[in-house]
């Protein structure tokens, strides 16, 4: 749903990056330090810092691709590092949240009677499973697998909105359905495609 938007964006600040001095895999690197500085926020307790961290993060995903663009300095190893630092990225995220609740610096209500570090080791699993389906489908054969209800930007939306308005449990736990909903989605695109 955002992807589109993320790359509108992209093509929108194109001429205004090539100033950046920065290689697209050094902006890369700098957006996983800052992740992992909100998984360490986030285990503190402090949401919003949290929050604000995240977009912060989202800010140099975003333009580490811009960047390579406008530079022409794209590459197959800056995609990979890009995938990975991602996927990196999300799982600190979860650690920090997971360490908050359970040392309780993150006290939020038990929903349906089960913890919150319960629910976000299954966000953890269905933000993987959305991107194993996809680089899977992707090495079998299919074209494009940019489809479904839970890219990642829009779980670091939800994550982020939940974080900022006290619904964090809730946030994560919307995470957990649309992330199983959405590796549904792409598998039933993939069986389409590769019959």
């Amino acid at each position: 749903m955002f992807s589109e938007l993320k790359d509108t964006i992209r093509s929108s600040i194109l001429p205004l990056v090539k100033w950046i001095p920065l290689s697209p895999n050094s902006l890369t690197i700098i957006g996983l330090l800052i992740s992992i500085w909100a998984a360490v926020v986030f285990a503190t307790g402090n949401m919003i810092a949290g929050a604000l961290l995240i977009l912060f993060s989202g800010f140099f995903d975003m333009i580490d691709g811009a960047v390579a663009r406008a530079k022409n300095r794209m590459s197959v190893f800056g995609a990979v590092l890009d995938s990975v630092c991602d996927r990196y990225a999300d799982a600190i995220v979860f650690a920090g949240i997971i360490y908050g609740s359970v040392t309780g610096t993150i006290v939020q209500p038990s929903l349906f009677s089960v913890p919150m570090w319960f629910w976000v080791i299954f966000a953890v699993i269905g933000s993987y499973m959305v991107s194993y389906v996809r680089s899977r489908a992707e090495s079998a054969g299919v074209s494009s697998m940019n489809i479904g209800i839970a890219e990642r930007p829009e779980r670091m939306i939800i994550l982020v909105l939940g974080s900022l308005s006290g619904y964090l449990v809730e946030s994560i736990v919307l995470i957990v359905i649309l992330t199983h909903i959405t590796m549904v989605q792409r598998l039933l695109y993939a069986k389409k495609e590769l019959s």
